[in-house]
Order: structure tokens, then sequence, then C-alpha cells
């Protein structure tokens, strides 16, 4: 607990055995519920989590959203949630820069703009990020800096999201969504680095070419819905 308010953590996680403990030891003692959702795992991913004191759930059908909403069913009692990578390639115990505006009750969603070390992002990754930012810019009005996944959010404000993908999209849905609702939204610097393992996006050309499209497609679908 924090400031009276309960802090619950999801971690969407696939094959991340090598780096799920440093995470979760790396966040700081108020925080009230930590579930780690194994989406998928053909690793110890889950065990290790449930070792280091999460709560670990299972989505077998792989995608990142599917990941996140599965985590969210989960939740309980609970003020602030925070969604939070399996890497470690974001620093967990920054955890208070990216939450303390929604705690404090100054803001509803905070998003985690990444200062990477060098090579923590490819060219693809961040050219694709900058125009993903420059179309919400264009068609909503509201400049984003980053699709960054390291980001906090008041609990009744995501539900009032109605949150739906499944996959890639999911972080530029949930941006968009919180400028067409109106949210507070705040953006703050956070340290990114290279993560332990491969990524399952940027680390092959089929996921650094599935994101790209899905996350155009999404800004498609909600431009359509918004007209």
């Amino acid at each position: 607990m924090r400031a009276g308010k309960h802090i619950s953590v999801i971690i969407p996680a696939l094959n991340e055995a090598p780096s799920i403990a440093a995470v979760i030891s790396a966040l700081p003692a108020w925080v009230d519920q930590v579930i780690v959702v194994d989406n998928g795992s053909t690793d110890s991913t889950a065990e290790i989590a449930g070792q280091h004191g999460a709560q670990v759930i299972s989505e077998p059908v792989r995608g990142y959203g599917r990941a996140c909403l599965k985590g969210i069913d989960a939740l309980g009692q609970t003020d602030v949630v925070v969604f939070l990578d399996g890497d470690f390639s974001d620093d967990p115990s920054e955890i208070d820069q990216i939450a303390g505006a929604v705690i404090e009750g100054s803001a509803d969603l905070v998003i985690g703009v990444r200062h990477p070390d060098k090579n923590a992002i490819t060219p693809a990754q961040h050219y694709g990020n900058a125009l993903a930012c420059w179309l919400i810019k264009l068609i909503w009005g509201y400049q984003y800096h980053d699709l960054g996944p390291f980001r906090a959010i008041d609990r009744a404000a995501l539900a009032g999201l109605e949150m739906v993908d499944q996959d890639y999209g999911w972080t530029i849905e949930m941006q968009i969504k919180a400028v067409v609702a109106g949210l507070r939204i705040r953006e703050v610097p956070v340290s990114y680095r290279m993560r332990i393992g491969v990524s399952k996006i940027s680390g092959t050309v089929h996921g650094v070419i599935g994101a790209a499209c899905k996350i155009i497609w999404t800004i498609g679908a909600l431009a359509y819905r918004s007209r």
C-alpha cells in the first residue's frame, strides 16, 4: 500500500525464466499484488515467478493483450494498476515515478517514456514508435512520445476504457482510448536497457512486421469508430 492506495502489478510473461525473478525482486515492498500471467511459456517462467512470491495465472493462448486482460480479471481489491514487462528491460524500481501521480490523484494514466541504453531499441522500433505517435497527434490531437509498456493507470479509469485488443495493439489501444475518454495523461522518463533473452517482437522479422501491422490497423480501426 502506498499513500492509502492498493497497488497491483501485472506482468505478462512468455518464456522469461532468465529474467522474471529479477523483475519481481526489484519491485518495492509497498506493492500489494504481483500478478504474473504465464502466456504459454515452455520454460520454467511460472515456477520461478511463484517461488518469488508472485500470483501466477495461466493464459495458454499467446498474445500480449490477451495476457494483460487475463491479469485484469485476476485483480483483487486495488486502486492503481501497473503494467510491466517481464524481460527486465524496464527498471521495476522506477515504479514510484510511474505510479506516483496516479496514487496521489493528479493523473489517471502515466506512460513511461523510454530513454534507452545503446542498442536497447532497434531502429525499426524507434521509427515505428515515432510514426504511431505522429498518427495519434494527427488524428486525435494529442502528442505522445512513446508507446512504452511500463505504465500505471487508475483502476476505475482502466475499466472505463473497455480494453479488448489481444495482442500487439494493446498499448496503443489504451493510449488512444485514454485521449478519447478525456483522461488526465502524463508521461515520465524511465530508463530502458537491453532485455534479458530474445525479444518476441524485435527479435524476429515476423514479430516486427506483425507488431507494425497490428499497431497501424488498431489506429485505423479506432479512428474509424471515432468519426
